[in-house]
């Protein structure tokens, strides 16, 4: 790989790595992700720090895990002390750039990125209101969170989030072809962000009945639904889908969902053939993952918030200057390796106390000396989830919540779908321990239930000043008028 290269990363929200053609889905439509995996390199086994969007983006630009941040849930600020590899970069000369959806909470909306061409609804103070139009005015807030209703809203048309991805690309767009302009430039490390296809299960009609068509809804059979773990029959508890959901309405949900990752695909395809008209394409690495993944109805699950490949895998894609071409890496990996990756690669200093590894020379072909396929990820959630823990461990999953007596554990070699819970096998005993001690090296539940409650009684006050002063912040972008919404049918 040449010395200092372009990199662009783009970071969707909630794409299960599963729905890419590329990855053996064989109905959704994603034409542009999977010539990108063919002219490089997809990773089969990455996984997210934690299945939340903040505390997930916050890892991935910290290169800690939610504990080493102190973010653990939606609303909690991470510290402008802890450096960023944008930091890294920047001081090893890159430009730096976001464009679009981060979750970053708080004042400070850069955290080491130089420029922010276009920033998101929620980049504001803690507790202030969005600018513009409402959000949603056709259904509810609950839509895009993690309840029944959620899923139960579903439908076509047009939504905010939709017309956020189209802003945010033409921004991506017009960034490219300014950079392939400059003359005597730095080089750049720049993210786009995107918030499809995260929920709400709504997309364009043609798309919605082009996938209504064609897909089946997974259904758990009554032996299945016994056999789930204790941890995820709390989960659907929790958020109101213990009962099974209608055949109907979960065959619309996923027919909008299959058609958010087409959507997504087609502005991916806009971004690669600007970076190819720029003149950039050579000497960029292109990075494409999220944050997390989506259950999409599989295990009787919905959203992320859990451990299953559906909610903590990540799609990982690779592209640029020495990538293997066509190639699929099976490495354990995380995104917290992508700071270090990117750190590595652009020449900057690492990261004090990160967590994650360089993946620079799988980039290049060669497994890097002494990797450990290894990673974690971690939740706390808003539901009364207690502070739960995982571990991938090569062939081995496993999860535990604090307070439960027993862990889930999965054989991912010889149960890849996940429906055989090994987690009160006898005859797992010592591979339940192992993976058990390995957890309590690097993560206290109890500690991080402490700290969870402190931190969000310190956001509450912030909010409260929010609500009180209602400050303007420079990179809030204005939610589009209601009458966007004007196609939208709910069935």
């Amino acid at each position: 790989m040449p010395e200092r290269p372009n990199i662009l990363i783009v970071l969707s929200d909630q794409h299960n790595r599963s729905f890419m053609g590329c990855a053996g889905e064989p109905i959704v439509r994603t034409p542009n992700l999977d010539r990108f995996a063919a002219e490089g390199l997809r990773f089969t086994d990455a996984y997210c720090p934690g299945p939340l969007c903040c505390p997930s983006r916050m890892s991935f630009m910290t290169s800690r895990y939610p504990s080493g941040n102190r973010v653990w849930g939606n609303s909690q600020i991470l510290s402008s002390g802890i450096p960023t590899w944008a930091h890294a970069l920047g001081a090893a000369g890159y430009e730096t750039a976001l464009l679009g959806r981060m979750h970053f909470n708080g004042s400070d909306q850069r955290h080491g990125f130089e420029r922010r061409p276009i920033g998101e609804y929620s980049a504001r103070h803690p507790g202030a209101p969005e600018v513009g139009g409402p959000r949603w005015t056709k259904f509810s807030s609950a839509s895009s969170g993690q309840s029944r209703a959620c899923v139960e809203v579903n439908g076509h048309g047009t939504t905010a989030y939709q017309l956020f991805d189209d802003q945010v690309t033409a921004a991506a767009c017009r960034y490219l072809h300014e950079q392939g302009r400059a003359k005597a430039r730095r080089p750049f490390a720049a993210v786009v962000g995107w918030v499809l296809p995260h929920c709400p299960f709504i997309c364009p009609r043609e798309l919605f009945e082009y996938y209504a068509e064609r897909i089946e809804a997974p259904a758990l059979s009554e032996a299945e639904r016994a056999a789930l773990p204790p941890s995820i029959r709390r989960f659907q508890e929790l958020r109101g889908i213990h009962d099974p959901l209608p055949e109907r309405t979960i065959r619309n949900a996923r027919a909008a969902y299959y058609g958010l990752c087409e959507y997504l695909d087609r502005n991916f395809g806009l971004l690669l053939e600007a970076l190819e008209a720029s003149g950039l394409s050579e000497d960029t690495l292109v990075l494409y993952t999220s944050d997390h993944g989506e259950m999409a109805g599989e295990h009787g699950c919905w959203w992320k918030s859990n451990y299953y490949e559906g909610s903590a895998g990540v799609p990982l894609l690779a592209r640029g200057p020495g990538v293997p071409q066509g190639a699929t890496c099976e490495a354990v990996c995380n995104l917290v390796d992508l700071g270090p990756t990117c750190i590595d690669v652009g020449g900057g200093a690492p990261l004090p106390h990160a967590a994650g590894r360089s993946l620079r020379g799988f980039l290049e072909g060669r497994a890097p000396v002494n990797w450990v396929d290894e990673t974690f990820s971690e939740f706390v959630g808003a539901k009364h989830d207690p502070p739960s823990c995982m571990i991938r461990q090569g062939r081995w999953k496993l999860w535990t919540y604090q307070g439960d007596a027993q862990p889930a554990l999965f054989d991912l070699e010889s149960d890849p779908a996940e429906l055989k819970d090994l987690g009160g096998a006898p005859e797992y005993a010592e591979i339940r321990a192992k993976l058990l001690k390995r957890i309590g090296e690097v993560w206290d539940g109890e500690a991080v239930a402490r700290e969870n409650a402190r931190a969000q009684a310190e956001v509450r006050v912030i909010e409260a000043w929010g609500r009180a002063v209602a400050p303007p912040h420079e990179d809030t972008l204005p939610v589009p008028p209601p009458e966007m919404e004007k196609d939208i049918v709910l069935l």
